[in-house]
């Protein structure tokens, strides 16, 4: 069941008992779908989530539930701390994991169980594709958050990628720059390793710009789509074979140099 609750209240009441009185949902699967992200209010002139059934509101607030079951019953996958450097912290997000929530719910994005896991404030610095997995930056204050996100925006960091392509692919250091969506984008090439009994190739893969799924268009432009790619390449057994595991940069919040990989059991592209 996929459904949209808009309500606007019309005396003061709490949050639940608005959004009862506007569906025939349970209570329970009311707050459940709070709680996971699903409600959204109008707060100081922004539209965040409510998560607070019991929030008391004042007439004139709307309110409205985002409710999807498929959504609602996912079971949030596993990600790990890699390092907590408390302004910021490095995860590795799993294949198929969001980086932030949608109107849905946001239960099951690597922003949400960070926040619920370290408790406390959580910002995102940078994307990388649902489908694919490897070394993510959460910042905790809104300086660090800013600061690092000037780093990738400035193209100030070194980003490598491991990607495992259709056929065979010889590459040395080969540079990739078709225009993406309008915009310049560079990426290098290089291989890793062959397997000519399952004809594919192991990519090393360095960007200078990240455009959205730039390696992936970028790939299937010259005719090796990634495995794994439902958009531009064809559907697999197997998730995306692309995973971000190489970041170095110049830290804003120390001043240090940071070099971050992803340890080998987390690898996920082979």
């Amino acid at each position: 069941m996929r459904i949209t609750i808009d309500t606007t209240t019309d005396q003061p009441r709490t949050a639940i008992d608005a959004l009862s009185a506007a569906s025939e949902l349970s209570r329970q699967k009311i707050k459940d779908a709070m709680n996971k992200g699903a409600c959204w209010w109008t707060h100081k002139g922004k539209q965040v989530r409510l998560r607070r059934a019991t929030r008391m509101l004042q007439p004139g607030t709307r309110l409205k539930l985002y409710y999807d079951d498929a959504v609602l019953t996912k079971a949030p996958p596993e990600t790990t701390l890699l390092e907590d450097k408390a302004r910021y912290s490095v995860w590795f997000k799993p294949h198929g994991m969001l980086a932030q929530g949608s109107q849905w719910g946001d239960h099951c994005s690597l922003l949400r169980l960070v926040e619920t896991r370290l408790q406390r404030p959580c910002h995102l610095v940078h994307r990388l594709d649902a489908d694919a997995a490897g070394l993510m930056l959460i910042a905790h204050d809104p300086k660090a958050a800013g600061a690092l996100s000037k780093c990738f925006a400035g193209r100030t960091l070194t980003k490598h990628y491991r990607v495992r392509v259709t056929g065979r692919l010889d590459a040395n250091n080969r540079l990739l720059d078709s225009p993406v969506d309008g915009k310049t984008a560079t990426s290098w090439i290089s291989t890793r390793a062959t397997d000519d009994n399952n004809q594919t190739t192991l990519l090393d893969v360095r960007i200078d710009t990240g455009r959205k799924h730039q390696i992936r268009r970028h790939l299937a432009g010259i005719g090796h789509p990634v495995i794994g790619d439902r958009l531009y390449g064809q559907p697999a057994p197997q998730p995306l074979q692309l995973l971000a595991n190489y970041l170095q940069f110049d830290c804003p919040v120390t001043g240090s140099t940071v070099t971050l990989s992803v340890p080998e059991e987390l690898n996920t592209v082979g």
